[in-house]
């Protein structure tokens, strides 16, 4: 609750000085990764040590080391001078020394005091810009490295199960693994979030300062508007579309949801069950392609297997996410009986594309270029340039329009140079926290590979769940909700990769990319899922309601993350293709089951549901789940009985006198 309250508090305003000093760096750092994006790229320890160079003085500038509601102070500024200046010194330490480095043998006792310094600014930088539970956990992970019988805490190891045991190392290995190869910090977690990640968020900054966000959600609102609890579903369209920019689900609920919660709430819905499902819908951005937060960019480089595939297999599942959201949308607003909002109170579909069309040209070559085979950081180069263009194109139209004149086509140039400035100085601010997380996440792999903590994870993980594929995957629901109570979603995801990834493939038999997609989704639950749950406590910051309630509708609305993972596993077809029958197969019984648990959730679909009929569908939709063909031909058969009687009950009762009983009495309640 308390980080709640600091997060949604003003913090107090820095010196104009700091403000300034925090610009420059920012444009800085963003005009650097586009360099090396489009024009010169660089080698992993040059691209990686100078990015997290910048990133680390920013959030030291960002973040004050007494939390941004305080003044820094004397001590303050010494504090964080002094960490300034060693993030500086980490960040050139390795491109500086990178050939004495690479021909030595043993590292200098200089490179580890290098070593260790950059860990201590790692760790600080973290438990800032992230959140104290990831330091703690970096720290965890740093004192396991130690505790073996020639480590510097050989007493640690009696305390640890035999399975988890090791022979310990020394403070110049873990220093030397950490910060001077690639393996540790300047793994790849970092490595993701210094180019595919950062440019791409970058991107959505570009976007975000030209109006593309007000864009989105209004074309959601001109779709949806009408149909019964409009502003919902237009939450979960401008979420979707969102998502294609920030890839971020607490910035998707501050974004859309400041529009669609107020809305929600006029419209009859209940202030919890209105930033619930802000909240929902808003995860949602985080699994939609082509951002997927920086999932997509992170899966290509542990599965080495092309971005664009990975956005393309992708784009099925997050559908039945976003459409299993709209759907126990819909039955909330007919169950409450609501109407849409008025033609009045809805923006003008022509209106808002004429205004606003070419906020999709570089959506459309972001796209074109993925699929023509250019690499994802190109891409993202090529994009931000499209959409300076566009958005030039339009402010130079406009000015043609409306009289031109010298004085203000230099006001012109000016307004653009400054949106451009404030871009690149907001996409530098928006990458520090997942370059910081990333930066944690890279020391947690060093640790893993270098005590081989992964194989023992997995050990563990088959022996608790007895070999039942089912059990193994509860246990990685379970172990990606306790993760993500301390880390964001990325690092959930990575570190749960690293350590139950090689169970799932190797033992249990799951394919790698859907070994991923799955720990991936279930890496997201975090969001919606109490008592810890960052998106739903955002939506209830905006909808003035308790955020446990609120965080309770938003578990409950986003269900199909839960289930969609499971159609991964059993119907691989859904993912990896195969005859078209199959795929098709595979995707009809998604669908259905999917739409037969929202009835069941809800006891109703077009009309209330008997408790006898959702008894029924329960195991059918179990049986949709299974692996055998016949079983899922049998679990298809009754689901589509049971919700094809409702259907016709609905049908028979719309036309009796006064319309339908059960309608009748909502409106009379």
């Amino acid at each position: 609750m308390s980080s709640q309250t600091e997060e949604t508090s003003l913090p107090l305003e820095q010196p104009k000085i700091v403000v300034r000093a925090i610009t420059v760096i920012g444009i800085a750092l963003s005009l650097f990764q586009l360099y090396t994006a489009g024009l010169q790229p660089l080698g992993l320890f040059f691209q990686r040590p100078i990015h997290l160079g910048f990133i680390l003085v920013l959030c030291f500038l960002i973040y004050p080391a007494f939390g941004r509601h305080r003044e820094r102070g004397v001590t303050g500024w010494i504090i964080d001078g002094v960490l300034i200046v060693m993030s500086i010194a980490a960040g050139a330490w390795v491109p500086m020394n990178i050939d004495t480095i690479a021909n030595q043998i043993f590292p200098r006792t200089i490179d580890i005091v290098m070593g260790v310094a950059t860990i201590i600014v790692v760790l600080e930088a973290a438990r800032r810009a992230v959140g104290l539970g990831m330091t703690l956990i970096g720290v965890f992970f740093l004192i396991y490295a130690f505790a073996g019988n020639r480590g510097e805490l050989p007493f640690l190891s009696d305390w640890m199960p035999g399975i988890l045991n090791h022979r310990g190392y020394s403070l110049d290995r873990v220093a030397s693994q950490m910060t001077l190869g690639a393996e540790g910090i300047f793994g790849i977690p970092l490595g993701v979030a210094a180019t595919f990640v950062f440019i791409f968020v970058l991107f959505g900054a570009f976007l975000e300062v030209t109006g593309a966000g007000k864009f989105f959600i209004d074309l959601a609102y001109a779709a949806a508007g009408k149909q019964r609890g409009g502003p919902a579903k237009a939450a979960v369209i401008a979420s979707a579309g969102m998502g294609s920019i920030s890839g971020s689900a607490i910035a998707n609920v501050v974004t859309t949801g400041a529009f669609t919660i107020p809305l929600m709430k006029r419209l009859g819905y209940r202030p919890a069950q209105a930033g619930g499902i802000e909240a929902a819908a808003s995860t949602g951005g985080q699994i939609m392609p082509p951002l997927m937060g920086a999932g997509a960019f992170l899966m290509s480089e542990f599965t080495r297997m092309p971005y664009i595939d990975i956005v393309l297999v992708s784009i099925f599942p997050a559908v039945l996410y976003f459409g299993t959201v709209y759907l126990l949308v819909h039955i909330a607003a007919v169950k409450q009986g609501m109407t849409g909002l008025t033609a009045e109170d809805l923006p003008n579909t022509r209106q808002i594309l004429a205004e606003g069309w070419h906020f999709l040209l570089p959506l459309v070559a972001l796209v074109a270029l993925l699929v023509a085979g250019y690499s994802p950081m190109r891409v993202g180069f090529y994009a931000i340039l499209s959409i300076i263009a566009a958005a030039s194109a339009r402010a130079l139209w406009m000015f043609a329009a409306s009289g031109p004149t010298t004085a203000g086509f230099i006001e012109l140039c000016k307004r653009g140079f400054v949106l451009t400035l404030e871009a690149l100085d907001l996409g530098a601010r928006n990458a520090v926290a997942v370059s910081v997380a990333c930066a944690v996440a890279g020391i947690i792999v060093g640790i893993v590979g270098l005590t081989g903590l992964g194989l023992k994870f997995s050990a563990m993980m088959i022996a608790f769940s007895g070999g039942n594929l089912v059990l193994a995957l509860i246990l990685v629901l379970l172990a990606s909700l306790v993760l993500g109570m301390g880390l964001p979603v990325t690092a959930a995801y990575i570190v749960l990769i690293i350590l139950v990834g090689p169970a799932l493939t190797e033992e249990f038999g799951i394919p790698l990319l859907i070994a991923h997609l799955v720990v991936f989704w279930y890496s997201q639950d975090s969001n919606v899922t109490p008592p810890v749950a960052l998106a739903g406590f955002a939506g209830a910051a905006i909808a003035g309601s308790k955020p446990m309630e609120t965080s309770v509708q938003a578990w409950k609305y986003a269900k199909g993350l839960y289930l969609i993972p499971l159609f991964m596993v059993f119907n691989e077809e859904i993912i990896l293709g195969g005859p078209l029958p199959m795929v098709l197969w595979s995707g009809a019984i998604a669908i259905l089951g999917l739409v037969a648990f929202a009835a069941v959730l809800e006891a109703f679909l077009w009309r209330p549901m008997a408790v006898w009929m959702r008894v029924l569908l329960v195991p059918g939709v179990i049986a949709l789940f299974w692996p055998e063909l016949w079983v899922e031909i049998a679990g298809f058969a009754l689901v589509a009985v049971l919700l094809g009687m409702n259907w016709l009950q609905a049908r028979r009762e719309r036309d009796l006198p006064g319309g339908p009983p059960w309608a009748q009495s909502i409106s009379n309640g």
